[in-house]
């Protein structure tokens, strides 16, 4: 499939989620008792951002379902499946997509008329990741058509995400062959980042998101540090377990200085 290479993003001038109440969580500020936590973020060589709800003020395949005339459908239908599956990590995000079977001209129409939504904050933080000589990858269950790493200007080889396919009528075809489309596929490709075949050799890799897969990047071989950011969504269960939960970027720039 083409990428379409013109695209206007908004780096929205929406106010993150204000921080909780003092007292509500204990890992919001790591400068007053967690010295490792700091010296881990400082210290990133490697940063793996999730996108939905976290680079992205949206969730892509919500809002692509939305332009298809299917939101409805896939809002019931994911509210069901969180009912009868609330232990799991995952959602079988191929699922959604089959509700509605979204056309490559859909794609490409969507990819061009809704311009990207920026979470405030996240383009100074990805330019000061890389001045610092620090590499920043996508990991995220969302699709790779949405033009997020062109935005910011991660390379292609950077990003672990979810393909489209479409046949040659433009039909839409199922995609397994990325590590995210499947269950832990988070987790395997923070692991293939961090000790893959390439043995890239990271000091310290961080995974900053907002879900549960996000926090599952940190098992065994994983990511270093796990970093709650909630300035969209604050999901209660996933803050409680981060090293650090913030709710905007500006609070992760202002540690590296």
């Amino acid at each position: 499939m083409r990428y379409v290479k013109s695209y206007t993003s908004i780096n929205a001038s929406v106010q993150p989620l204000e921080a909780p109440k003092e007292g509500q969580f204990n890992n919001t500020l790591p400068s007053k008792g967690n010295f490792k936590v700091l010296e881990v973020w400082r210290n990133a060589d490697a940063v793996c951002f999730d996108v939905d709800s976290t680079v992205c003020l949206d969730e892509g395949i919500d809002e692509l379902s939305k332009f298809c005339g299917a939101g409805k459908a896939v809002a019931e239908w994911t509210a069901r499946w969180y009912a009868f599956n609330r232990h799991c990590l995952d959602m079988p995000w191929l699922q959604d997509l089959s509700l509605f079977n979204p056309s490559l001209a859909e794609v490409l129409d969507f990819v061009a008329k809704r311009p990207l939504r920026i979470s405030p904050g996240i383009d100074e933080l990805v330019k000061k990741m890389r001045a610092r000589n620090a590499d920043v990858y996508l990991v995220s269950g969302g699709f790779r058509q949405m033009p997020v790493a062109s935005a910011l200007g991660i390379p292609v080889d950077r990003i672990f995400t979810n393909q489209l396919l479409f046949g040659s009528f433009g039909e839409f075809l199922f995609d397994t062959n990325e590590p995210t489309s499947k269950s832990g596929g988070n987790a395997t490709a923070v692991q293939q980042i961090k000790e893959g075949e390439l043995k890239f050799e990271y000091r310290s890799l961080v995974m900053i998101g907002d879900g549960a897969t996000d926090l599952e990047a940190c098992k065994p071989g994983g990511a270093d540090l796990f970093i709650c950011y909630a300035g969209v969504q604050l999901r209660g269960a996933v803050a409680n377990k981060a090293s650090w939960l913030v709710f905007n970027f500006k609070d992760l720039i202002d540690c590296l200085e």
